[in-house]
């Protein structure tokens, strides 16, 4: 039988839909025609054969026959096939294909629903059934003049089976809404007493339609079908036994959120795990350790609320039994094979997580409390913000294990991506490419879970191929309050965790007072991450002890709750008594273990009493130790590399694909590459060589470089092309740079998902872990990075100095005022600068031989704005050859990446080069008395002022220097230009408004160098746009009215000559234009034809030949050419 003909024909038998699946192997070998083509559900009324609509059913209705009931008709078939007397007369006659008779008159049940009302007398039943079975069909088709007659069925109890199938579904589905999770009893089922006197929690929200069926005959006896585990062994058991155990199962203490996961893989995996009879068990050793694990996370908040009544500390209680989950989760991840967990939280809870799971000494936690001297530097944080990093034995796996708490602020949520970004980071580290290794854990509050954003932005990088950890546990800390709101007004949602259903991961809801369903889910949860590598999710649902913190008083706002809270006896003590009843332990040992853990307290506050200093780099969470042993950290290695090293790198990245590679380029990214090609013949290196060569050189050293962000791989302006396409193909991807040599590190380029904050705290966190990597984060424009403020603010600014922590992050921000409006113009440099960390009014002593490096390693980040291909070579590479690490926070140009002046010669990469903190002019330098101006300015505007200076004739009186790095202030060599001009007018020009850009930053510590040099009368003075609250005007005419004003005001009005030398060298331009572009389309083209050869046949032709060179090319490359590359001069 034809798979389809079994798919119709169940759709005909059966008064409901039916899912059966096509590539089912259990189908009859034939079946009469007019069985498919007549039923009491089709009728044929012409010979087109059409249907009547289904009838409409309620959005809350569930199918009594979907996939589930489909397996167990095939069980039936297959007992049929075997024997045809196995299964009941019905269902023979239907396998067998037994005609029946159909009839079109209408009836009464014909219009009924297909479920029967629950206490339907027999009579009734017996009618309707006679009804719907014979009806008859002359009426719709006169050709038809007989029917065939209806198979004798037991359609009661098949209907009856397909219920108890659906409200099986039902309760996998939304028992969760039913489920028990309130231990302050607040939020509680509703429940009903069935006709056994029986309360059960599942009410008509859970069962929808098939609510009344469970006041029917409880001890009728039903198969239960594949669907269902929790028969065990037993395929048969009475609806009573049925109800109690799905009751036992998805309305207790545990709401298993799960249905909504596609896979129907997971889906299985995880019923397994609740509904096999036995399925939370544990032993009496086991609930031992649970109970001693929860004496010492209450033990240790009791002992801190006796010592410190009136201290902050967030304490855990309500919420107790979060130790003992996190201690679960480590202890059978260790057995699975992790070696690094990752703890990311906020503060509530930390210090007892710091206690008990990371094993930080108590005494030295208790010091933080005694308000200790720091004997090293920086301003530390609050106790309940520090990090931390672990070593330990696990006493209960006997294996090795680190544990990293991620030091936070105060804002929620935020350290989310930089956990994620440590743990990926510390992956590619181990080799760990599928998350066995290395665990993060995060853990949330629940007002927070749901009211952040960067929690959504941080679950959609859990599938993301460059930014997945395979898989994270969120553990949420439920207080069913924040601060001081109710969940009601805090969220629209059921659930605060329903955030995380959007990747399709399982939400095992669970009573903070039943220790046992936590452990359980504890255990599920670290399994279902072990093996299906995604993220889940553990909300425990309990509550807050005392209010936001151990000052506030929460009965102002929440008078009922606390209520409650105050009668409620704890976790601990419900537990104990629980384990005293069943025999486990004595009421003498639950006295011991309080006891032996207030020792522990007690002897840790008397030595907490006799410390006298503490350090915060005891508090780091991320020290390499290696790294900064031995190591000099004022020694700045070059930067330069050798022209061999420049050639080979431009030669590789300016060529297609080689020919093993069968790559069919797109023929405008041909043309790119014999653009590259020509500068690379002529030594000269635009912005995308620049970063290129920088990005090369270092793999080449061995140094692992990642670049991150939106649109990276091409460039938010299409400048880079690091990543090439196929044309036909899909998926088939080439990068040039990870083909340049044989044993090179790993280089990294990938597009993010189209999110600032989250994958910002991502590249950050990924930084911390390494100091030999360069991390970039690009933006698509400078002045996106606003929405990630939180964690540039209190991260990446601030990071070093509250936590001792560095980070050598690169932030790319296209930034410059170009005509294109509000928002994408200005990276907000002057708020960088504003959070720049040195002082204005201290100037620093020049002479020191180490002053570079003593500037770079006392201030929190470098602020660049740089102009040059050569000096962004140099920036990025500087970042590894310092001794330390500090973000780097480039304003990255636009239009200069084309511009035909910015372009680096080779010599400016070589051995005896280095990163230039100011570019001076070296045309003015040679008659230096005869400059009346000197002009200071950063990045695109002095391309500007260069043309507008030699439109108007000045190039002799005015001096245009370049400061390319800002911050630290190159207070040295300011003073050498100011020095060598010495009767100049000093100015500042900027291209920004007077209230944004570098001005307020450079003014005062221009005021601070002049009043340092003696006999010293002149001042820095402004000349730019004036301030404004727009970055940017939107308007063009505005905007050249503008740029002409602050033009003008430099070099005053244009004059008569000026403009009349102008118009002619704008008309000799043009005529050597047109005849360049002849002669240039030529050369392209035989340029392109070059690079298509090159693909074709693998080799590169010598250039301006036809021939492939015979040299072999290197590895990942094309080819080399032979022969010595034009010279530019000459051309």
């Amino acid at each position: 039988m034809n798979q389809w003909r079994l798919r119709n024909t169940m759709l005909l038998r059966f008064p409901f839909r039916v899912h059966v699946p096509l590539d089912r192997k259990w189908l009859r070998p034939s079946c009469p025609v007019s069985q498919l083509k007549l039923s009491h559900r089709q009728l044929k009324t012409d010979s087109s054969c059409n249907a009547p609509k289904a009838p409409a059913k309620s959005k809350d209705s569930d199918s009594l026959l979907n996939g589930t009931n489909a397996i167990y008709i095939e069980e039936l078939y297959s007992k049929w096939k075997a024997n045809p007397k196995s299964v009941d007369p019905s269902w023979d006659a239907f396998f067998s294909g037994k005609p029946r008779l159909v009839s079109t008159k209408p009836s009464e049940t014909s219009k009924r629903k297909h479920r029967r009302p629950p206490m339907e007398s027999s009579s009734a039943r017996v009618k309707s059934r006679s009804a719907l079975s014979t009806r008859d069909i002359s009426t719709t088709n006169p050709t038809t003049s007989a029917a065939a007659a209806a198979p004798a069925m037991d359609w009661k109890n098949i209907d009856d089976h397909m219920t108890v199938q659906a409200i099986i579904r039902a309760y996998q589905t939304r028992g969760h809404l039913a489920a028990d999770l309130d231990p302050l009893g607040i939020v509680q089922p509703l429940g009903t007493t069935s006709v056994d006197g029986t309360k059960r929690n599942a009410t008509e929200a859970v069962l929808r339609q098939h609510y009344s069926y469970v006041f029917n005959d409880l001890n009728a006896a039903f198969k239960l079908p594949s669907s269902t585990l929790i028969g065990g062994n037993e395929q048969f058991l009475p609806l009573k036994e049925i109800l109690d155990r799905l009751e036992r199962i998805y309305c207790g203490h545990i709401g298993v959120e799960y249905m909504q996961i596609t896979s129907l893989n997971k889906t299985n995996w995880i019923r397994e795990r609740f509904e096999k009879p036995g399925a939370i068990e544990f032993r009496p050793d086991e609930k031992r350790l649970i109970l001693e694990r929860l004496t010492r996370s209450t033990g240790f908040e009791n002992f801190l609320a006796k010592k410190f009544t009136s201290e902050k500390r967030f304490g855990l209680e309500g919420c107790d039994i979060m130790i003992p989950i996190l201690k679960e989760i480590i202890d059978r991840s260790t057995t699975l094979g992790v070696e690094s967990v990752m703890i990311g939280m906020a503060h509530r809870g930390r210090l007892n997580v710091l206690a008990n799971i990371c094993r930080k000494p108590i005494s030295d936690i208790l010091g933080q409390f005694h308000g200790l001297k720091a004997t090293d530097s920086g301003s530390g944080d609050v106790k309940y913000h520090l990090g931390l990093y672990m070593e330990r034995l696990n006493r209960v796996t006997n294996k090795n294990v680190r544990i990293t708490v991620v030091a936070n602020p105060s804002h929620l949520e935020y350290v989310n991506p930089v956990v994620l970004g440590k743990a990926r980071a510390e992956m590619y580290q181990r080799g760990d490419t599928t998350g066995c290794k290395v665990l993060p854990i995060i853990i949330h509050g629940d007002a927070s879970f749901c009211g952040q954003g960067v929690v959504y932005e941080s679950l959609h990088l859990s599938d993301l191929p460059n930014y997945t950890t395979h898989g994270t546990i969120h553990v949420v800390s439920n207080n069913q309050v924040g601060f001081t709101t109710d969940p009601r007004f805090s969220r629209s949602s059921r659930y605060c965790t329903d955030v995380a259903r959007v990747v399709n991961a399982p939400i095992f809801h669970v009573n903070s007072d039943d220790p046992e369903a936590c452990i359980h889910c504890a255990r599920v949860s670290t399994d279902y991450r072990a093996k299906f590598h995604k993220d889940v999710v553990i909300d425990i649902v309990g509550y807050r002890r005392n209010g936001h913190n151990e000052a506030d008083e929460p009965m102002f706002t929440q008078p009922l709750m606390y209520q409650r809270i105050r009668k409620l006896k704890t976790c601990m003590t419900l537990y104990s008594e629980k384990l005293i009843k069943e025999g486990v332990i004595t009421a003498a040992d639950y006295k011991a273990m309080i006891e032996k853990y207030d020792k522990i307290c007690e002897d840790a506050w008397q030595e907490s009493t006799k410390l006298s200093t503490m350090k915060y780099s005891s508090w780091i969470d991320s020290p390499w130790t290696a790294f900064f042993q031995g190591r000099d950290r004022l020694k700045m290695c070059p930067t330069g590399v050798s022209l061999d090293t420049l050639k080979n790198i431009g030669e590789v990245y300016s060529s297609p694909p080689p020919k093993e590679h069968k790559f069919e380029v797109h023929k405008g990214i041909l043309r790119i590459l014999a653009l590259r090609r020509k500068l690379v013949e002529s030594k000269l290196a635009d912005w995308s060589l620049g970063e290129a060569f920088a990005f090369g050189t270092l793999v080449k050293d061995g140094i692992h470089v990642r670049l991150s962000g939106q649109d990276v791989e091409r460039g938010t302006f299409s400048h880079r092309h690091h990543v090439l396409h196929h044309q036909t193909r899909d998926k088939v991807r080439y990068n040039s740079i990870e083909h340049l040599y044989p044993d090179q590190a790993e280089y990294s380029v990938s597009n993010s998902s189209l999110s600032e904050c989250a994958v910002l705290g991502f590249e950050h966190g990924y930084s911390m872990a390494n100091p030999n990597s360069v991390v970039i984060w690009e933006g698509q424009f400078g002045d996106f990075c606003n929405t990630a403020q939180c964690i540039i603010d209190t991260f990446i600014a601030s990071g070093e100095t509250k936590w001792v922590r560095q980070s050598g992050l690169v932030m790319l921000l296209p930034h410059s005022l170009e005509g294109m409006g509000p928002e994408h113009s200005s990276g907000r440099i002057e708020r960088f600068l504003q959070m720049s960390d040195d002082d204005p009014d201290v100037f620093p002593d020049t002479c020191d031989c180490d002053f570079v490096a003593r500037q770079l390693m006392d201030i929190n980040w470098i602020v660049t704005n740089i102009s040059t291909p050569a000096n962004i070579f140099h920036a990025l590479r500087r970042q590894v050859a310092m001794g330390f690490r500090k973000p780097l926070i480039n304003f990255s140009p636009k239009s200069l990446l084309r511009h035909p002046l910015a372009r680096s010669p080779f010599r400016d990469f070589n051995e005896c080069s280095e990163f230039k903190r100011i570019i001076p002019d070296s045309k003015t330098a040679e008659k230096a008395d005869c400059v009346t101006k000197l002009v200071f300015c950063t990045g695109k505007v002095y391309y500007d002022l260069f043309k507008e200076r030699e439109d108007h004739e000045q190039d002799e009186t005015v001096a245009l220097v370049r400061i390319e790095q800002i911050c630290p202030f190159p207070y040295d060599l300011i003073m050498k230009e100011i020095e060598l001009y010495k009767s100049a007018e000093l100015i500042w020009v900027q291209e920004e408004h007077k209230n944004q850009g570098c001005w307020s930053y450079i003014q005062p510590r221009f005021d601070t160098a002049l009043i340092k040099k003696e006999n010293e009368t002149r001042c820095i003075s402004y000349i730019g746009r004036k301030p404004n609250s727009a970055p940017a005007t939107g308007n063009k005419v505005q905007f050249k009215t503008e740029y002409k004003a602050f033009m003008t005001a430099l070099f005053g009005e244009m004059t008569e000559a000026n403009k009349q030398r102008i118009e002619r060298i704008v008309k000799d331009q043009q005529a050597k234009a047109k005849a360049a572009t002849k002669a240039g389309k030529a050369e392209l083209d035989a340029a392109t034809k070059r690079s298509e050869h090159s693909l074709k046949h693998g080799k590169v032709p010598k250039p301006g030949k036809g021939a492939p060179s015979k040299d072999a090319p290197p590895k990942g490359a094309a080819g080399k050419p032979d022969g010595k590359p034009k010279d530019p001069k000459k051309k």
